[in-house]
Formats: C-alpha cells, structure tokens, sequence
C-alpha cells in the first residue's frame, strides 16, 4: 500500500496558499487624521454643519471636513480634508507639515500606502475668529438648550 503512495505527485496533496484579507473603514482612516491634525499648530478643521450642532454631535464623530477613499487593487488611500488656517502662517509650509504627519500616521498604523493628501485651505483665522469659534464649541450646547426654553415657555 506504501508503494501506491509513493508513486503519487506530492502536487496534487500540497493545499492552496492562504489568501489574507484585512478591510479598514473609512472612520478609522478619519480617526486617525484628526488625531494627526490635533498635534499641528495655527489650523483647525473647518466647522462642523448644522445639523451636526442641532443633534450635538462631537467634532470627531462627524468629520464631515475629512474625505477618504480607498483603492483596493492598489492597497492605497487618498486623502482630502479641509482646514482653516491661522493668519500669519506660510501655507505651503503648513501643508507640507500636514500631508508629511498625515502620510506618516496612516502608513504607520494601517500598512497601507497613501497616494494623494489634498489640503483644501478654506478661512483665514484671525485671532478674533479664533477666539469666536473656540467660545461657539464651548457655548454651542447652550445657546441650544436656551433657545429651546424660550420657545416651550408658553406652555
């Protein structure tokens, strides 16, 4: 019985190679961009929207300023984010600062290549607007609760 064995090509017993496959959702990518961001001086990500303040959602739950898209076949991400820059900073500096710590993370902690990072520059913050948005994401839960009472008073 041995020697039937023997005569069978080891080909035909050997098992098929092992095909890994991994999938990251676009939030984790964001995720990982807006902790990039929060370590950069002098930009802020644009706004989030209406709707996002109305429903009191965090900045880092929505990240509607923070775009992805993933190319499978080419294992690659592109990024495009929109931020708000500070008066008095360079911004091709500024950019390049952003697309290298963005380029950096995301290699880093997904293994994946990134093939393009486009900055959008949308405002230039003066210290003034600065100040304005900071105290608009202190007091955004209240002016809504305040406005809120004002209408229900009637009744």
């Amino acid at each position: 019985m041995n020697e039937k064995f023997s005569e069978v090509d080891q080909k035909e017993i050997q098992l098929p190679e092992t095909t890994f496959s991994r999938d990251i959702e676009s939030k984790v990518f964001q995720s990982i961009v807006f902790q990039a961001l929060s370590k950069i001086e002098g930009i802020h990500l644009v706004s989030k929207g209406l709707i996002d303040s109305l429903l009191g959602r965090d900045a880092q739950e929505s990240f509607s300023a923070i775009h992805i898209e993933q190319d499978q076949k080419k294992h690659s991400v592109s990024v495009k984010l929109e931020v708000n820059v500070r008066f008095g900073i360079a911004i091709p500096e500024k950019s390049d600062e952003i697309q290298s710590k963005i380029i950096e993370d995301i290699s880093k902690f997904t293994g994946l290549h990134v093939s393009t990072v486009h900055v959008v520059f949308k405002n230039l913050l003066t210290e003034a607007n600065q100040k304005d948005e900071e105290s608009e994401e202190e007091d955004g839960e209240l002016e809504t609760i305040v406005s809120n009472e004002e209408e229900y008073e009637g009744f």
